[in-house]
């Protein structure tokens, strides 16, 4: 366990033997069933690599807000380029989140007819790093989470590459956040409300500081720091509406810090791996059966997002 959550290594499933796959597997349905969370390492992101992207994040946000708003788009409805502080709430919590963000998207580079459906991503002209390095780690948590779709495909009874053809070119996001220095009494506003990824796997990277609490079965706020080699995944809306509630979307929320240190900015990087907005999310018959009826009406992946993007306040 890291700090209340499961913690496991992706090489025993991707480089394993047998026995370590098979026990990988297990192991981490049974973590998603009970928890929601896991931390894990050996997922093909350096620290290297990181510890750059952090660099350049940290740069970014410290433009001035001038700078910042040319890449904010509202047409876009947050989907690519900066989204400016206070613009997104928790979905049922009006109280707007106390961060500013920046959206890189995914990039279509064959004649996939995909990429027509996805803006094109924006890019920051004052720094040419944070563009290149923020598209390189899309790129490897893209791997690293297909890969642990495949150990919840063999979990669920299915075949091992079911997701592949589903995320290829999928709608993700990678969403570096910062969360400035708190100057005012925040009332109702919290860093990040509760709130439940929409989703099918989140893969976060280590935070700059302390805030994430995850909402445990005994109605419990717990809070969870993963290791810097760490990256914590977690599974999202659309894969609980999928296995019909099997996998739980565990709640989470990002706390504001003790009044000594509202000072201290937070960074965080997740990951937010969507399929293709064809993908059906309807609940798999695999898990329905006489004690546990199907809980959602059809619906696809695209549909669902528009959904909740216009819940979150992101789309009116």
């Amino acid at each position: 366990m890291t700090n209340n959550i499961p913690s496991l290594d992706l090489h025993d499933f991707t480089h394993g033997t047998a026995e370590q796959k098979r026990r990988f597997v297990e192991e981490l349905g049974r973590a998603y069933e009970e928890v929601g969370f896991v931390a894990i390492r050996n997922h093909g992101l350096s620290d290297a690599l990181r510890d750059e992207l952090y660099a350049e994040v940290i740069k970014f946000f410290a433009l001035p807000l001038e700078v910042k708003k040319k890449y904010e788009k509202p047409e876009l409805h947050g989907q690519r380029g900066y989204v400016s502080f206070g613009r997104e709430h928790a979905k049922d919590h009006p109280a707007p989140d106390l961060k500013e963000f920046w959206q890189f998207g995914q990039e279509v580079t064959d004649d996939d007819p995909v990429k027509y459906e996805y803006p094109p991503n924006i890019y920051c002209e004052e720094l040419p790093r944070f563009n290149e390095v923020g598209m390189e780690v899309f790129r490897r948590l893209e791997e690293a989470g297909k890969y642990m779709l495949r150990a919840i495909a063999l979990y669920l009874g299915l075949e091992e590459t079911y997701f592949d053809d589903k995320i290829r070119h999928g709608n993700s996001i990678l969403r570096p956040i910062h969360y400035p220095p708190i100057t005012e009494e925040p009332r109702d506003s919290v860093r990040a409300g509760a709130h439940e990824d929409i989703n099918l796997i989140t893969l976060l990277m280590g935070a700059s500081a302390d805030g994430l609490e995850i909402l445990n079965k005994a109605g419990q706020w717990v809070p969870v720091t993963a290791l810097p080699e760490q990256v914590v995944v977690n599974v999202g809306d659309m894969l609980q509406r999928l296995t019909n509630n099997r996998l739980r979307s565990t709640t989470h929320r990002v706390v504001n810090p003790p009044r000594d240190q509202w000072h201290v900015p937070r960074y965080s990087i997740p990951f937010f791996l969507h399929p293709r907005s064809e993908m059906r999310l309807d609940c798999l018959p695999s898990c329905i059966d006489e004690d546990h009826p199907c809980l959602y009406p059809p619906i696809t992946a695209g549909e669902y997002l528009e959904e909740r993007l216009r819940e979150i306040g992101l789309k009116a």
